[in-house]
């Protein structure tokens, strides 16, 4: 298989999104103030750890597919949905951004099951379904995060 597999493309696509959404996780981790500041610190580190792994099992499945996995910011860049954050939030910006980057990443991850269904790529097809779970979960904590207050 190669870059031009429709399967690639959209772990391609999911590979961009979730390393994005790492480095924006991880500067939230380090920057968050507030009084949410411990609970939102640890949330923050959860996910960033999570998105970790993340991305080394979705390069290596791009791997598996004998295609090369982007490795490069620049890369990333041109077929990310999720943009990086360069100004400093408050606490309740940042977990507005990280539900909304969640629910986008869900997205990816969902465009992704319809590749792999239609490739007939069952493995592939579980590691969407998982990414999806994950982010639907982790967009949902944090929108209770928001709603209390």
């Amino acid at each position: 298989m190669n870059a031009s597999n429709p399967v690639v493309e959209a772990l391609t696509k999911l590979l961009a999104d979730s390393y994005t959404l790492y480095l924006k996780t991880q500067n939230f981790h380090w920057n968050v103030t507030g009084p949410q500041f411990f609970e939102l610190h640890n949330t923050f580190e959860t996910h960033y750890r999570e998105l970790a792994e993340a991305v080394d099992e979705i390069a290596e499945r791009i791997r598996a597919l004998e295609a090369f996995a982007p490795g490069s910011y620049t890369a990333f860049r041109k077929v990310a949905t999720i943009e990086e954050c360069t100004e400093l939030l408050s606490a309740e910006q940042m977990v507005s951004a990280l539900t909304a980057d969640l629910q986008e990443v869900a997205s990816t991850a969902r465009k992704l099951m319809i590749a792999a269904s239609e490739a007939g790529d069952e493995v592939t097809m579980d590691l969407a379904v998982q990414r999806a779970a994950i982010h639907d979960k982790q967009a949902w904590m944090l929108r209770s995060m928001q709603s209390r207050g």
